[in-house]
């Protein structure tokens, strides 16, 4: 079967609801894709659309790898579904090795799931049924972030702090608390890496500690450089503050790295490059580089080994999912860290980082540019809000970027940049350029 992507419409946009999407802006004024190779989409209308997000965080490796492709393609011929309950597939033990043999020493086993919801809601339950099974039930409070964003399933809603992928749903999960957010605009603007203010929040841990006993903590859940909020990386000493508080008081410690494993800040994972190592990892989008729907909940062997008890015959852990490791996801997923390896990706992002923020940085005197951020291969370009319209301006310069050829994200008036890792220098020349025209001609 082929698929003629230019042929004219069956059917109007109406039946599709799309997510985190302006729908009825979208379908007066549609943005389609209709293919993609290497640094850039087609749109539908033939345009060249350079790809300055990685999808959404995810195509490390660039758009339509053929040895990504084949070995997708190969597997839906070979084995096209094997059930995960009671049974498994070769590859799936292979990828898990794999997985294990490039993240932090003491990260040794993993839970696989279909998304980075999905394996935040594995980290929460683990985490929850850790202490259980250790015989201490009474620790069930889980401690997020505000301005976090841990997917939208009830669990990682409830520990995130976006309030409006939060306020429609109810009071969500009872016995959750969340820690202050990082973002320091007045000591920290304008920052390249880590900003030098900030490690001290780490200590309303302590706070939260004294309110409800840590006998009643669970687990704390930060990203380790928030992406989705508008990326903030974390200040220097505030990962290792939050590590030594949560190892004194017995509370596991999640990092989310749906956005950050994989390369985007120049190694396998930011767990790695800040030098910290959490108890548990949650991972997806570039694990198979989107080409197939996967996630990855990592655990310590501490953790793993806690459930290995009572009768060998009776389930250790009665979580999962229909398609957990399924076989294309698996091929995906071998075949992209592959393409990582040979292609020198995960340390890419720490050669162009200093190049990368330079061109970055050269916005900080434009239109509207109130701060700049810069982590890896990830940018943020903040603007002043609009009086009584938050979030019209940064919308307007994502459609005008758009409508230029490039490809941005938007979260309320930051721009977000995360371009695939092979992106080269004029793809940051034309990104950068094309983002300062339209600063300068946006009101």
């Amino acid at each position: 079967m082929t698929f003629d992507v230019t042929a004219p419409m069956v059917n109007d946009l109406d039946a599709y609801w799309m997510p985190f999407t302006a729908n009825r802006q979208f379908k007066g004024a549609p943005r389609l894709l209709v293919s993609a190779r290497g640094m850039h989409y087609t749109s539908r209308d033939g345009r060249r659309i350079l790809d300055g997000t990685a999808g959404l965080w995810c195509v490390n490796a660039g758009h339509g790898r053929p040895e990504i492709t084949e070995a997708i393609r190969a597997m839906a011929g070979h084995l096209d579904y094997a059930p995960p309950f009671q049974m498994g597939h070769p590859l799936a033990f292979d990828l898990a090795a794999r997985l294990v043999s490039i993240m932090p020493d003491g990260l040794d086993h993993v839970f696989f799931s279909n998304s980075g919801s999905e394996a935040v809601e594995t980290a929460l339950k683990i985490a929850l049924a850790y202490h259980a099974v250790r015989g201490e039930a009474g620790r069930t409070r889980l401690i997020g972030r505000e301005r976090a964003y841990h997917g939208v399933n009830f669990g990682g809603l409830s520990v995130g702090g976006m309030v409006n992928n939060r306020r429609l749903f109810g009071t969500l999960l009872g016995g959750v608390d969340h820690l202050p957010h990082t973002h320091l605009p007045a000591e920290n603007a304008f920052t390249r890496g880590q900003p030098a203010h900030g490690a001290h929040l780490a200590d309303d841990l302590e706070r939260l500690v004294a309110l409800h006993g840590a006998e009643t903590i669970a687990a704390v859940i930060v990203e380790p450089m928030a992406g989705s909020a508008g990326v903030l990386p974390p200040p220097r000493g505030y990962l290792e503050r939050l590590r030594e508080i949560t190892t004194r008081h017995g509370i596991l410690l999640i990092f989310d790295e749906v956005i950050t494993a994989f390369g985007r800040l120049g190694h396998a994972s930011a767990a790695e490059r800040f030098g910290v190592t959490p108890d548990i990892m949650t991972t997806a989008k570039a694990l198979t580089n989107a080409a197939v729907p996967m996630g990855a909940t990592l655990v310590s062997g501490a953790i793993h080994d806690a459930f290995m008890r009572g009768p060998e015959h009776v389930v250790e852990l009665f979580h999962g999912y229909t398609y957990s490791a399924h076989p294309l996801a698996c091929a995906a997923a071998v075949a992209t860290q592959e393409v990582y390896k040979a292609d020198g990706l995960f340390t890419r992002a720490r050669t162009l980082e200093d190049p990368w923020a330079d061109a970055i940085h050269g916005l900080r005197d434009l239109p509207h540019v109130i701060d700049l951020r810069t982590l890896g291969l990830v940018a943020a370009v903040e603007l002043a809000p609009r009086p009584e319209a938050p979030g019209e301006r940064g919308f307007e310069v994502f459609r005008a970027c758009y409508d230029r050829g490039v490809l941005t994200r938007v979260t309320g008036d930051t721009i977000a940049l995360s371009p695939p890792l092979i992106i080269g220098d004029g793809h940051i020349d034309q990104l950068v350029s094309t983002l300062a025209d339209v600063l300068r001609a946006i009101p």
